[in-house]
Formats: C-alpha cells, sequence, structure tokens
C-alpha cells in the first residue's frame, strides 16, 4: 500500500507538472494572440528589453501608449525645480490623490543654519496609476519647471504567464493530494502525503505573492521625483553670449554679496568666543610689553651706575 501511495503521489506530481506547462502554452498563445501583433507581430528583441531614455514636452505625453494584452512595468525619474517648496507640495499632493495615486516615500531637507541661503529640497517616491502617468508629467509641468524626465518601461509578460500557470499547477496539485489525503488508509502514506502538501503550500504561496507584486507593479506606475527649490529656474533655452556675460556679472555680485552676508553671520554667531580670544590676546600683549619695559629698565640701570650713586 505504501508503495501504491508513494506511485500515486509521483503521478499526482506529474499530472500537475503537465497541466502548468499545457497551461503556460495556452497563456502564451493567447498573449501571442493579442492585438500587440497588429504590428506584423512587430515584438522584437528590443522590445523585449527594458526601453527608456530622456523625454520632455510631448515625448513623456505619448510614452506610455503600450501594446494591449501586456504585462509592463513603468518607472519614471524626474527632476524639477520651484520657487516656493511649500505651495508646490501642498498642489503636488492634490494633484496625486486627484489622479488615484499615493505617496510611497518621502524626504525633504530644510536647507543648513550656517548658510544664509537656506535652499531646500524634497525627494519623493510616487505610485500613479499607470493609465494616468501622462497626466501626472503634464500637470508637474504646469506647477513645477521640469528640468528633465526619464521614462523606462520593462516587459514582463513572459514572467508572469510563468508564475501564473506554475500557481495553476500548484492548485491541482493540492486537490489532488486533498483528494489522496482521505484515501490514506496508513499513518505512513497520511505523513507522506502531508509533507508534500505543506511543500506544496509554501509553493504556492510564494508564486501567489509573485503575482500579487507583479499586479502592483503593472497597475500603479512608479515615479521618482525630485524637487529643489530655487531662487531662479534654469533656463530652458541655451543663452545669448551677453546673457552669459551679464548672468556671470549678476551672479557673481550675488554670490560676493551672499559671501559678506554669510560672514557676519558667522561672526555674530561666533562673537563670544571672538571676545574671549580678544581679551586673551590683549592681555597676553600686555604682559609682553611689561616685560620688555622692565627688561629695558634694568639694562638702563646697569650702564649708569654713577648717576644713580648721586
Amino acid at each position: 500500500m505504501k508503495k501504491m501511495t508513494a506511485f500515486l503521489v509521483t503521478l499526482c506530481m506529474l499530472a500537475a507538472l503537465l497541466a502548468g506547462c499545457g497551461g503556460a502554452n495556452k497563456s502564451a498563445q493567447a498573449f501571442d494572440a493579442a492585438p500587440a501583433e497588429a504590428a506584423n507581430g512587430a515584438y522584437d528583441m528590443e522590445s523585449a528589453k527594458s526601453e527608456d531614455g530622456g523625454l520632455t514636452g510631448d515625448t513623456a505625453a505619448d510614452s506610455t501608449v503600450l501594446p494591449e494584452g501586456r504585462k509592463w512595468i513603468i518607472t519614471v525619474n524626474m527632476s524639477a525645480e520651484t520657487e516656493d517648496l511649500d505651495a508646490l507640495m501642498e498642489t503636488l499632493n492634490g494633484k496625486i490623490s486627484g489622479l488615484g495615486g499615493y505617496v510611497e516615500d518621502q524626504d525633504s531637507y530644510n536647507g543648513s543654519m550656517y548658510s544664509s541661503r537656506r535652499y531646500r529640497s524634497a525627494s519623493l517616491t510616487v505610485r500613479i496609476p499607470a493609465e494616468r502617468v501622462d497626466e501626472f508629467t503634464e500637470e508637474m509641468s504646469g506647477i513645477a519647471n521640469v528640468v528633465s524626465t526619464n521614462l523606462s518601461r520593462e516587459d514582463i509578460t513572459l514572467s508572469y504567464v510563468s508564475t501564473e500557470s506554475r500557481v495553476k499547477a500548484l492548485q491541482t496539485e493540492e486537490d489532488r493530494l486533498l483528494e489522496l489525503m482521505e484515501q490514506a488508509e496508513t499513518m505512513a502514506d497520511l505523513l507522506e502525503i502531508e509533507s508534500r502538501l505543506t511543500d506544496v503550500r509554501y509553493e504556492l504561496e510564494n508564486h501567489a505573492s509573485q503575482l500579487r507584486l507583479y499586479d502592483n507593479q503593472v497597475d500603479y506606475a512608479t515615479i521618482y521625483l525630485s524637487i529643489d527649490e530655487v531662487q531662479e529656474y534654469t533656463p530652458v533655452e541655451e543663452p545669448t553670449v551677453w546673457e552669459r556675460i551679464s548672468g556671470g556679472f549678476v551672479s557673481s555680485v550675488k554670490g560676493l554679496g551672499n559671501g559678506l552676508l554669510d560672514l557676519l553671520v558667522w561672526v555674530l554667531a561666533k562673537s563670544p568666543y571672538l571676545v574671549i580670544l580678544g581679551g586673551v590676546t590683549v592681555g597676553v600683549v600686555v604682559l609682553v610689553r611689561k616685560r620688555k619695559a622692565r627688561r629695558a629698565a634694568k639694562k638702563a640701570a646697569k650702564q649708569n651706575p654713577t648717576e644713580e650713586s648721586k
């Protein structure tokens, strides 16, 4: 009976494996039959790889028009500038919520107390529904000065189909093992079936978790957003020679003014130490002068002994 049970368990595993392979082939055929082949079956090696490139303006607006029936993970890296970080963050949070997204992670930098130019910045990881990425990039262009935008997309169709087929195969094997468990006649057979069932359920949970992760990454694009607070926006067009000269002169004057202001702040901040240091310095100078005067007096007295005796 033990050999018969082991044979049935092995047969069950083989049947589940064949079912998984068959499911994978059918799923792959279903994806291949999708509208993605409308362009002469043009899913070549390049489209299977991650696609990325710097995008600005209208180019970014058309970047998420992807073939249907495939699984894509969209990632955007964006850098922007603003003259008022607080106002931008308030507006941005409203835009994100309005698009059905959310902020996954956020870091802020409020500048340094040792500098008069408290330039602040923020870094955010934003999740936006994949079909609304274009709207988000357009919204950002309207509320901030977008310096750069980079979009990449990864086709995970094959990995998704393979994982999905494996889940179905494991579910089939699990059902079959449960049936065998009801038919087990000895404790040894029952323990053997339970051991295999535990392994199957563990593997099933891992693959199901991977599918849920894939679904989240596909449904929601990931946007890494870097925002800097500036006094002046970075110019979009290449400046002329005169603009470069005048801009450099103005920048030098501002730099000099900021440097003097920083020096004043430093002096005032360190004034208690400077007062103590100045007092010590004056005391040392006075002592040195007194000592020199005494030495000079003694030397003069030795040179004129007769005058002192009179």
